[in-house]
C-alpha cells in the first residue's frame, strides 16, 4: 500500500475521481452506489444517467456519502456509508431487518480500483468509514457483508465486503440474515463506537 494513501469523506471535488473509477466497470458503472438508497420498485425504474446524478448531488451535499481511497491524484476506492435510515432498501428489507431502534450508521458497499485489490485496501477504507461515522456521533456501525467460509469470492459478489474484513476490524457478528450473495450467507456485524 503507498505511503500517500489517504481515507477522506468524498467532496465534490472528488466526484470526477469517483465517476473515473465507477467507470472501470462491473456493478458501480449501473448502479452508482444507489442500490441501497432506494426502495426496490424506485430503483427499478431508473435509469444509470438518474442514479449517476443522484450519486453526484448527494456529493454535493452537507453529509458526503461516503469515504474515498486518494492516492497521489486518483481516487481508488470508495465507501458507501450513512445513517441506516438513508438507505431506504434496508429499512425495508425482509431479509436484512432493522435489530433495534438506535440510530446506527450502515456500511453498504466497497469499490477498490482493480490495480488495487488484493492489497488490503477495503480495510483502510473501512477504518476511514468508521472514524467518519465517529465523527458525526453515530452510536455504532453496521454492515452486513457475505460469509464465504473457506472458499473465495468474485468480486461481483464480495461489494458488501467479507465477514472477516469486519472481524479484523473489530465488529461482532449480532445477527443472521436470510439475505444471500453469490450463494453465500449475510450476517450483520456491529462496531459500538460509544
Amino acid at each position: 500500500m503507498s505511503p500517500t494513501l489517504t481515507v477522506v469523506p468524498l467532496t465534490h471535488a472528488d466526484w470526477p475521481g469517483l465517476a473515473a473509477l465507477f467507470n472501470e466497470g462491473e456493478d458501480p458503472r449501473w448502479c452508482w452506489c444507489m442500490y441501497w438508497r432506494d426502495r426496490s420498485t424506485v430503483s427499478a425504474t431508473k435509469s444509470t444517467a438518474v442514479r449517476r446524478s443522484e450519486l453526484e448531488a448527494l456529493a454535493a451535499g452537507d453529509l458526503p456519502p461516503g469515504v474515498v481511497a486518494r492516492e497521489a491524484d486518483r481516487i481508488v476506492g470508495w465507501c458507501s456509508i450513512g445513517p441506516r435510515t438513508d438507505f431506504q432498501r434496508l429499512e425495508h428489507s425482509r431479509t436484512i431487518p432493522r435489530l433495534d431502534d438506535r440510530p446506527v450508521w450502515s456500511i453498504v458497499c466497497f469499490v477498490v480500483a482493480k490495480a488495487r485489490r488484493g492489497r488490503g485496501l477495503t480495510g483502510r477504507l473501512l477504518d476511514g468509514a468508521v472514524s467518519f461515522a465517529a465523527i458525526h456521533h453515530a452510536p455504532a456501525v453496521e454492515a452486513y457483508p457475505a460469509d464465504p467460509g473457506e472458499t473465495r469470492m468474485t468480486d461481483a459478489y464480495a461489494y458488501t465486503g467479507t465477514l472477516q474484513t469486519f472481524l479484523a476490524a473489530g465488529f461482532e457478528i449480532v445477527a443472521p440474515t436470510t439475505s444471500r450473495t453469490g450463494g453465500r450467507p449475510r450476517v450483520v456485524v456491529r462496531k459500538e463506537l460509544g
